[in-house]
């Protein structure tokens, strides 16, 4: 999410402005749902504020969610072709024990011992009956071998099938979230619409105020992936911030960074929380283009530093990709990929 840094309280309180100020915090409270009237915040900023807060967990829980499904599925088809695979071997085997057992059959229907009398060449009798016996012998062993292995295939199966609608019910959940947070910004939004011009500027100029860190780092090294995938972020300038999209037509802040990076040859994970993890940490004032900067205690946004103590990132919804002070929001992390 983008940057949502307060104002001190300015025209809230005066004429016109205190009577806006009193209907938009009924507002914010009808916005946020479950906020008693005597908590109603009085600044309507704090109500956009929050609701963009948990927009954005509600995206990274969900692409975390989608994740964990894709690789399920990967996981129960990878499953599947293991026991068609071995399927096929096992109708193998029972259709050339189905021969060996016609021919022993049709060469043993007498008795042994006639077998033998009337044998050409006892030795050679005896020697094939041996090998026939062994043959049978191994085949049973290895058809068992690979019933016990279908069988736990199957168990594995049904195993995955249960986490991936387990998984899927998950999602689904996440999505529902997502749908009422999404409520609840359109709710902000008509209450940040319903402010008096100047105030809804000045609300659009705390979201991109912050402390700028003079003198870090402002050019990658050239040719570098670092610098190839700030090249990437820039190019997305202007794109809009799209739920659960890592590109190229949208993105939300994790799947600016995993595109960004994808270009330069290196995998991000997808969520905004694990990428915290996608490298070694180094101080917000060593900080260097390329660097990921993880926002907030439980990295629920990440942008990308690309110098001049500004970031790039996708914000929130309704907004798009573009610049913003390094010092929009707390840093958590500094993670160099």
């Amino acid at each position: 999410m983008g940057s949502h840094r307060r104002l001190a309280p300015s025209g809230f309180g005066r004429g016109r402005g205190a009577t806006a100020a009193v209907l938009s915090a009924a507002a914010a409270a009808a916005a946020l749902g479950a906020v008693p009237a005597q908590a109603a915040p009085r600044d309507p900023r704090a109500a956009m504020d929050r609701l963009y807060e948990e927009a954005e967990r509600a995206t990274e829980a969900y692409n975390k969610a989608g994740e964990q499904a894709g690789s399920l599925r990967r996981r129960v088809g990878r499953a599947q072709d293991r026991i068609a695979r071995q399927q096929d071997r096992v109708n193998a085997m029972r259709d050339a024990l189905g021969e060996l057992a016609g021919a022993q059959y049709r060469s043993g229907g007498l008795a042994s011992s006639l077998a033998l009398l009337f044998s050409e060449n006892p030795a050679d009798y005896l020697d094939r009956a041996a090998v026939l016996d062994r043959i049978g012998a191994r085949q049973a062993g290895q058809l068992r071998e690979l019933q016990g292995t279908l069988r736990e295939l199957a168990r594995e199966r049904a195993v995955v099938d249960d986490e991936l609608a387990e998984l899927e019910k998950t999602r689904k959940a996440v999505a529902r979230h997502k749908k009422d947070v999404e409520r609840k910004l359109a709710t902000a939004q008509r209450l940040i619409n319903s402010l008096p011009p100047a105030e809804r500027a000045a609300y659009g100029r705390a979201s991109r105020s912050g402390g700028d860190l003079p003198g870090l780092i402002d050019i990658a090294p050239p040719g570098s992936r670092a610098a190839v995938a700030v090249d990437a972020a820039r190019s997305a300038l202007g794109r809009p911030y799209v739920w659960g999209a890592n590109g190229p037509g949208g993105f939300d802040c994790s799947g600016l960074m995993q595109w960004s990076y994808a270009r330069a040859g290196i995998g991000l994970p997808r969520t905004s929380q694990q990428q915290r993890y996608a490298g070694h940490r180094v101080p917000l004032s060593q900080a260097r283009p390329g660097d990921l900067v993880v926002y907030r205690s439980d990295a629920s946004h990440v942008a990308m530093y690309v110098g001049g103590g500004r970031v790039i990132h996708a914000p929130h919804p309704g907004a798009e990709v573009r610049y913003d002070p390094v010092g929009m929001m707390p840093v958590s992390s500094v993670i160099r990929p």
